[in-house]
């Protein structure tokens, strides 16, 4: 016969996984995709197309300058969080019109990317990159401010990694784009990219809006703007006093070793002898899986063990994964099941840091200020990462490919400090645990 502590056990398991099947988890499915695939076609794919054409690396390092769009996202999250849209705000709701705009306007980034020439210089890839990556992240600060209103605190957890599942199958297309590239070439695969992205719009259709605290409503510009701006900021300052940049800091410097090392794998696969064949299929196929498995476990842990215990298993996996690039890199032959470790490690962190990374930032974000505040967490680290990730490429030439990536390793180490001195000295509220939007 069970005992309580059995039967309680085993029903909490059941409602965790039960959980994953509510519509609006299902939902978030969708529209983790959709903000994946801009991202990846960007970040990713478009530096291996860059260095295919014989762009420099120093070149390619600065170009993903372009996509600060997502690290700058805070300064327009006002306007989508409180800005109606004529006949589209009416018809669809705050964030799904939102939503649609940011759409569109990614298909046409990826539209314009895909007829760019080499011969014809970086002009017409440029304006599509400004296109896309301010297009996707709108979108994500819709889609955040969706997820952030349309589920209760201790659901965001599942939330983020069911985002994080449709983000992976995100990574799955754009490997396959990447091993189609070979047969098809860059530009058709771009096109196809922006098809397969408009079919979003019918996700968009079918989500539900969720609900919104009224507000009172402003005259004058200045009321206007104290009540879009400043205050979701001076809330979110009044909510964790001294310990504000602290927090802030944690989530700036969380995730900067993947991005300073992440702009140059591509190159750096190059480098050593892989095909686009052989990455794309194993990012395509084989990657997302562990990322997936990563996502999900993270899930389980942050409602088992908590939000900081899980986010320090994150910030050691990051360190030691990252640093099995290095390992690679010693590696003489371009050995299929040498990359399957390697980026299958990697992957596991990757999907375990972004599901517990997303549940922290939301738990620290106001439902009333849902997406002003929680632009403001995620462009405090895109805006550091981003920028130090445009000196990779010269930094990748300086030191050589190791070097590199042992050094990029070792950037988790400030964010792990930090959060042993949240668990120990800072209140409740900086470490997720209550928040004013239960």
């Amino acid at each position: 016969m069970q005992s309580e502590t059995q039967k309680k056990s085993s029903s909490s398991w059941e409602d965790t996984l039960t959980s994953y099947f509510k519509p609006k988890i299902l939902a978030m499915l969708a529209l983790g995709f959709a903000s994946g695939l801009p991202f990846m076609m960007y970040f990713s794919k478009l530096s291996r197309w860059l260095a295919d054409a014989g762009v420099e690396k120093s070149t390619i390092g600065f170009f993903y300058w372009i996509g600060l769009a997502y690290a700058l996202k805070f300064l327009w999250a006002p306007v989508v969080d409180r800005t109606r849209i004529p006949f589209f705000t009416r018809k669809l709701g705050q964030r799904r019109s939102w939503m649609l705009i940011a759409v569109l306007g990614t298909v046409i980034g990826l539209a314009l990317i895909a007829s760019w020439q080499v011969e014809a210089g970086l002009g017409i890839l440029v304006i599509g990159a400004f296109v896309l990556t301010y297009s996707g992240a709108t979108l994500d600060i819709s889609v955040d401010a969706w997820r952030i209103e349309s589920a209760p605190n201790d659901e965001q957890a599942n939330m983020a990694a069911v985002y994080q599942l449709g983000y992976r199958f995100a990574i799955m297309a754009a490997g396959f784009a990447m091993a189609g590239a070979d047969v098809i070439g860059w530009n058709n695969i771009y096109f196809l990219m922006a098809a397969l992205m408009a079919l979003n719009i019918i996700v968009i259709l079918y989500i539900r809006e969720p609900f919104h605290e009224k507000r009172a409503k402003t005259i004058g510009l200045r009321a206007a703007f104290k009540a879009n701006v400043i205050d979701p900021y001076l809330s979110f300052i009044e909510r964790y006093g001294k310990w504000t940049l602290t927090v802030l800091a944690l989530v700036a410097l969380y995730r900067l070793s993947d991005f300073t090392m992440g702009v140059m794998t591509q190159p750096f696969y190059a480098d050593i002898g892989y095909s686009k064949t052989q990455v794309g299929l194993i990012t395509g196929t084989f990657g997302p899986w562990p990322l997936i498995f990563g996502a999900f476990i993270s899930g389980f842990s942050c409602v088992r063990f908590g939000l900081m215990r899980t986010l320090i298993a994150g910030a050691v996996l990051t360190i030691i994964t990252n640093g099995a690039f290095a390992w690679l890199a010693t590696q003489t032959d371009a050995s299929t099941v040498k990359l399957l470790v390697t980026i299958g490690a990697d992957n596991i962190a990757a999907g375990f840091v972004g599901t517990v990374f997303i549940a922290y930032m939301s738990s620290l974000a106001n439902r009333k200020f849902a997406a002003t505040q929680y632009a403001l967490l995620s462009s405090a680290y895109a805006l550091i990462c981003k920028f130090i990730a445009g000196f990779s490429g010269i930094l990748y030439e300086a030191v050589g490919a190791k070097n590199f990536f042992l050094l990029t390793a070792s950037y988790g180490l400030p964010a792990l400090i930090i959060i042993f001195i949240i668990i120990a000295k800072a209140p409740d509220a900086a470490k997720g645990i209550t928040t004013d939007n239960e």
